[in-house]
């Protein structure tokens, strides 16, 4: 956040405003430490609705809308440390260009997924965000731990799980080298667990999985 707060006091006179979206079921209380020293606005997406809304499956991410409420950037895993991407909304700042699409431009499709394991991975992730809210942890992993079954490839669905069994991890400061580490053991785990569920459906393996 220091990065964004650095950048937002560059350019906030430009007609310009910076909003920060924290994806946290467990609410204010979870993101205020993180903000404390910002000037700009954050907002708390409990249910993980603009992610579910755009197609986002990690974070962070970045959106450059302008007056009229047309997108004229969007890109998954945007960074305040990458110098494309903060040259890229100085561009659309200044008016230099209407629109920029970077490398790995994100294709967002807006509204319900149609993918029906998705669907059902949505439902389970607010299931898990209800149950949380209520102090039934045990409930909420099992329902988060499905999810991602569900959606391998959903970060936040992980990093939800991680919070919630690990909250060591990310107070006071967030151990971005145990996420490494952990999304490589669980990935691996993953791998495992799909290849026996296959063998299960067929009757048989190419190899026996120790």
């Amino acid at each position: 956040m220091p990065g964004w707060q650095d950048f937002y006091e560059r350019h906030r006179n430009q007609d310009f405003e910076l909003l920060s979206v924290s994806v946290d079921i467990q609410g204010a209380e979870a993101v205020k430490p993180y903000v404390k020293n910002t000037s700009f606005q954050t907002v708390i997406d409990a249910d993980n609705s603009l992610a579910n809304h755009l197609g986002f499956n990690m974070v962070p991410n970045g959106i450059f809308i302008d007056k009229n409420g047309t997108i004229r950037l969007i890109k998954q895993k945007f960074y305040v440390s990458d110098s494309e991407h903060l040259e890229a909304v100085e561009k659309l700042i200044s008016g230099t260009v209407e629109k920029v699409v970077l490398e790995d431009q994100h294709h967002y499709a807006q509204g319900k997924s149609d993918n029906l394991e998705k669907q059902l991975a949505e439902t389970k992730f607010k299931l898990g965000m209800h149950y949380t809210s209520i102090g039934k942890k045990e409930e909420a992993l099992k329902e988060l731990d499905e999810a991602l079954l569900l959606d391998t490839d959903n970060f936040l669905i992980r990093k939800q799980r991680w919070y919630i069994r690990h909250p060591e991890k990310f107070s006071p400061n967030i151990d971005t080298e145990w996420q490494q580490n952990q999304l490589k053991k669980e990935k691996a785990e993953e791998a495992i667990l799909k290849e026996n569920q296959s063998c299960g459906l067929e009757g048989y393996c190419d190899r026996q999985v120790e």
